[in-house]
């Protein structure tokens, strides 16, 4: 931790939190990640895996870009 600038020590279950909460947000599916770390059960891994502010905002971004019409057709319709 000291080169990170933090006064604790890092520890096995930190590194876990962080790869679940950086693999959510970088769009890898829970169920994945569930598997990945070893988790029978996603309620075990949604401890881990904490929804960032930054992850609610590219979902919202990608539903929005899904609801737009494709080009021209809402001008055929």
């Amino acid at each position: 931790g000291v080169a990170l600038g933090m006064k604790e020590n890092l520890s096995y279950h930190m590194a876990r939190h962080s790869f679940g909460t950086l693999t959510l947000t970088a769009g890898i599916p829970i169920e994945s990640i569930a598997r990945i770390m070893g988790h029978t059960n996603i309620d075990s891994t949604q401890v881990y895996a904490q929804v960032t502010d930054r992850k609610i905002s590219s979902d919202m971004d990608r539903l929005m870009e899904r609801r737009k019409p494709a080009a021209g057709k809402e001008a055929a319709g």
